[in-house]
């Protein structure tokens, strides 16, 4: 027995009931206006009863501004409806004596069992179109999530169709979006959650029920639903971790609520004894910045009155946290302050006895008189707490003698009985062990490869390419000698003569001769290695400012037409050569470099930085970082963070983040690495691309190799463009052979593999070598276009393999497979299916006649009942025949032609006669039984016809074919029409059946399609 969609919705309506306690309903069951996405039987009497000491009149005016969400964009309407879920409905009422103000609220968020919970399949909804998703979750008769089933037995589907589901639903009907909190997709072996405005890389998996989330990649299919909608966390989520940030929806991922949910109540409890509230460890990329906005939210509803004051160590981090709080000002029911100097600072905390976010940095904390607030009821968030936010101790200066407050003993002198909790990417480093005396211990940590395994960051590799620019091993070693003293606690004299070390360094590494050798193997590259990954964007970070500008330089001279795509970001200074204002620009010409980078389209693609945008910038496309710049710790780990974001673009996503590096980083990562989970160094530890994917890449070459063996290649390493051409079109044909499939089947999937690992490690893959894998990948694309969804033109085939053996091969030529065919294929074309039965890969022609009766055939299942059996019955035996061996190529591409003039015909059929293709079905289903045209004209077939059509174009909003009684009534219906015309004629009774039959197919495709 097959487990289809239906069973898995079951087994899901099970779990809702038996272990989450929900009410289960049949949605085809509950009489109700299909037009209103809402469950008004429960609605009306919950919102009601929530607000029974509101008059009914004020209860009244909520509903109808519920059912009124009428201006604006779809998501400007669920933003509103998201106000309204999480505060309550603001009315007016008149009381008799006067108008008065109250909130209506929708939920109880303080007793989960006021509420009504429902889980209702087949919820018929009809706005732009008729549909009906899988299941939907009803709280007090508001549609606050859909989940769309695919059935884990069918190969051709999975959770991706069910994305594309939901799509289409946002299109056809919105109405039941304006109140969706999120959605689900589930396919069994993969269930992942996202909201309305989520691409699908952003649809992320729920991986734990209680909060624990290590080793737990293949998470079971139930722990989403157990894990996210119990009733008291589904209420959790839906007040405190679901936010708007400007049009985006943000929804906690499971490591972000439960960390949250821990730093709650590790702070609450602090507040009350030594205001140690604790380190929160989520490292680079998967939602710190937002982690702290659900923080601040939850915060506000557990201790009374919380003033929050957020430290950053440095003006453009408090800036871009700053900016992500004003973002989600209406989530926190509040506008975020930035203190813009010591005096603001002072002045917005004296005196003030309640509420406010409070942004500043630690330099504008100094020592007062008196604490500026001894309130406890102030929460203190260090934005990555590490050295910058140390020294409890006050020192006595050596040379002035002079007594030094440490930056923490100020904070704490300003503020003594607040709450400290630090926020970091990176672990707390050796020499930053007093942070934990600050702060305290970790309340939680979500390491590197649990982000990568759950697919909240990408993993980062690395290549070294010192050799490269013949930098002075020596060099090398005194550089990282002296950055090592640096970054242990010394003192400052120490780090002071180490600092004018350094500086002899950059008469070095800014050399003439270095710069060049520099540039240029940048520029080499960056052009046959990153320019063609995802959008291209990568960043220089150069030693130095000069040297930033001297790289910029350079490169504009190798590459004078790089002009609007290269940039230098970085500070100015007062101090700067009069030349460098032009290139570096003032405050807001750095923000449209930004901007610029930030745009997938823009021709912007490198830019050259040296302190800026290597902490705290966000850039999800970045994929490549030149690091000629020595970093430690935090420092080095925030900057090559920059490139672990999550991103997909045209279809591909990102592999994971390559650092190239021009200076010798490799000591200082591994040291670094000494500092993360055991795990994280297990993994992460050595990420060198000679270690790592460039063995994968050898591994899976073999493997393609292996399936390749028998068909011989080896031109395409040194013939020209016509002979690849060939040899692709000819490897497909091998690997299309029928005694072949499960090889195929393999190739398709290792091949894949291989052009991942690949796009890790190009630049240092032999030619030879590179040559297969651009083969490979030429026929793998074929093949999954051929295989894929949907009609494309052989023009883009063409195209897109010419395009990949340009950035594999660097080949110039032009690739056609396929003769002069430049439009899209037809199977009604006869030219296209001419130069198919011409094709000497009788193997690739049959794939292709294959998919394109598939594609047809896929269009009368859905639409004509007698047309859909008959070419079905017809394919399925000539490539039975085929696979068995019963059909030589030649004789089932024959039979595949022949079919196809048959559906060619069949289209003409219903043009001839003047009917729609809906009315043509009805037609055939009509004159399906033998010898019907000789009881009937074709004047009557035909009024049949229309009549039929018209019937159920009238009643196609009836349910009748999921409710037995209304099937019953639609069935009568269509006896009633077809007994005017005395049909079906006596001894043909089963002629009733085809005909109920394609009303039944029409009339469910019409809600389901």
């Amino acid at each position: 027995m097959v487990f289809t969609e239906t069973n898995y919705e079951n087994a899901i309506l099970e779990l809702f009931c038996q272990h989450l306690g929900y009410t289960t309903a049949y949605g085809p069951d509950i009489i109700r206006d299909y037009k209103n996405p809402l469950f008004e039987d429960d609605l009306i009497p919950s919102i009601t009863r929530l607000n029974k000491d509101l008059p009914k009149q004020a209860v009244e005016e909520a509903l109808n501004k519920l059912r009124n969400i009428d201006s604006g964009t779809l998501i400007q309407k669920n933003q509103t409806f998201t106000d309204y879920l999480q505060n309550g409905i603001p009315v007016k009422y008149y009381n008799g004596t006067e108008e008065r103000n109250a909130i209506v609220r929708l939920i109880d968020y303080n007793t989960p069992a006021n509420n009504s919970y429902y889980a209702i399949n087949q919820w018929t909804v009809i706005d732009y179109e008729n549909r009906r998703p899988d299941i939907v979750i009803f709280i007090n008769g508001i549609p606050l999530v859909v989940v769309e089933l695919k059935s884990p037995s069918r190969e051709e589907t999975d959770a991706s169709e069910a994305y594309l589901q939901i799509r289409n639903y946002l299109a056809d009907i919105p109405s039941l979006f304006v109140y969706n909190a999120f959605c689900i997709l589930s396919d069994q072996s993969e269930s992942k959650v996202g909201t309305i405005t989520a691409d699908e890389d952003r649809y992320m998996e729920w991986k734990t029920v209680d909060g624990r989330y290590e080793n737990n990649s293949l998470a079971t299919f139930d722990t989403l639903f157990l894990g996210m909608l119990e009733k008291r966390r589904i209420l959790d989520i839906l007040k405190h971790f679901i936010c708007y940030s400007e049009d985006k929806k943000i929804l906690a991922g499971y490591h972000q609520y439960f960390g949250v949910k821990r730093a709650i109540d590790s702070v609450s409890k602090a507040s009350f004894t030594d205001g140690k509230g604790g380190v929160f460890w989520h490292t680079q990329g998967s939602g710190k910045s937002l982690s702290m906005v659900f923080f601040a939210k939850s915060i506000q509803d557990t201790i009374e009155n919380p003033t929050i004051v957020v430290i950053t160590d440095r003006n453009d981090l408090d800036g871009q946290l700053f900016g992500q709080f004003a973002k989600c000002a209406p989530f926190l029911r509040q506008t975020p302050e930035n203190a813009e100097s010591r005096k603001d600072l002072r002045d917005r905390l004296l005196g003030r006895k309640a509420n406010g976010i409070i942004f500043t940095t630690m330099q504008k904390f100094e020592e007062y008189d008196s604490p500026l607030s001894e309130r406890r009821n102030i929460i203190v968030i260090a934005d990555e707490a590490h050295r910058g936010q140390s020294g409890l101790e006050e020192r006595i200066d050596g040379k002035t003698g002079r007594i030094k407050v440490g930056t923490a003993r100020k904070i704490r002198n300003s503020l003594p009985n607040a709450t400290y909790i630090g926020f970091t990417g990176t672990p707390i480093f050796k020499a930053d062990r007093n942070t934990q005396e600050i702060f305290g211990n970790y309340i939680d940590i979500y390491d590197m490869t649990q982000s990568v395994d759950d697919g909240a960051t990408r993993p980062i590799y690395y290549e070294s390419r010192v050799v490269n620019i013949k930098l002075d091993p020596a060099v090398l070693a005194a550089l990282d000698e002296r950055y090592g003293i640096v970054a242990e606690k010394v003192p400052e004299y120490v780090v002071d003569k180490s600092k004018k070390d350094l500086g002899n360094l950059e008469s070095i590494l800014g050399a003439p001769e270095t710069i060049d050798s520099l540039c240029r193997d940048i520029v080499a590259h960056y052009e046959e290695n990153r320019a063609s990954i995802l959008t291209g964007k990568a960043l220089i970070v150069a030693y130095s400012r000069s040297i930033a500008i001297k790289i910029y330089r350079r490169i504009l001279e190798l590459r004078p037409e790089w002009t609007e795509k290269i940039c230098v970001v970085m500070t100015s200074d007062n101090k700067d050569p009069e030349d460098w204002k032009e290139i570096v620009g003032n405050k807001n010409h750095k923000k449209e470099m930004e901007k610029k980078l930030k745009d997938n389209s823009s021709p912007l693609k490198i830019a050259i930085v040296v302190d800026m945008w290597l902490a705290g910038f966000d850039l999800p496309s970045l994929s490549t970082m030149y690091v000629y710049k020595y970093m430690v710790e935090h420092n080095l780990m925030q900057a090559i963070a920059r490139v672990n974001r999550v991103f997909s673009c045209n279809g591909e996503s990102k592999e994971g983040g390559l650092i190239v590096d021009y200076i010798g980083i490799a000591r200082a990562l591994k040291k670094a690495m000494n500092e993360y989970t055991s795990r994280d160094k297990a993994r992460y530890g050595n990420q060198d691309i000679q270690k790592t994917a460039f063995p994968k890449f050898r591994e899976k070459l073999e493997v393609c190799q292996s399936l390749f063996h028998g068909y011989d290649y080896k031109e395409f390493l040194t013939g020209t463009d016509l002979t690849r051409a060939r040899l692709i079109s000819g490897g497909v044909n091998f690997i299309s052979a029928p005694e072949l499939a499960e090889k195929k089947k393999d190739f398709v999937k290792e091949s894949l593999y291989l052009k991942r690992s690949y796009s890790l490690c190009k630049s240092i893959v032999p030619y030879e070598e590179r040559m297969e894998a651009a083969y490979f990948d030429a026929i793998r694309t074929i093949i999954t276009r051929i295989e894929g969804k949907g009609v494309i033109s052989l023009k883009e085939i063409n195209a897109q393999i010419n395009e990949l053996l340009k950035q594999s091969v660097q080949s110039e030529g032009v690739i056609n497979l396929f003769s002069d065919i430049e439009e899209s294929y037809s199977l009604f074309d006869p030219k296209f299916l001419a130069e198919i039965s011409k094709m000497k890969e009788k193997n690739l022609a049959v794939e292709l006649l294959r998919k394109l009766l598939n594609d047809q055939l896929r269009v009368y299942t859905r639409t004509n009942l007698t047309k859909s059996r008959q070419f079905s019955e017809i394919l399925t035996e000539s490539l039975n025949g085929y696979l068995n061996g019963m059909l030589t190529n030649e004789k089932v591409i024959e039979e595949l032609l022949n079919l196809a003039d048959e559906m060619a015909k069949a289209k003409e059929e219903g043009q001839k006669l003047g009917l729609s293709a809906e009315e043509l079905a009805f037609y055939d289903a009509l004159t399906t039984p033998q010898g019907i045209k000789d009881v009937y004209t074709n004047s009557e077939l035909l009024d049949m016809t229309k009549e039929l059509t018209e019937l159920l174009q009238k009643n196609k909003t009836i349910d009748w074919q999921k409710k037995e009684q209304a099937r019953a009534g639609m069935r009568r219906l269509v006896k009633r029409l077809l007994k005017k015309y005395k049909y079906p004629p006596e001894g043909q009774e089963e002629a009733l059946k085809t005909v109920i039959e394609q009303c039944e197919m029409w009339t469910d495709n019409q809600i389901m399609a």
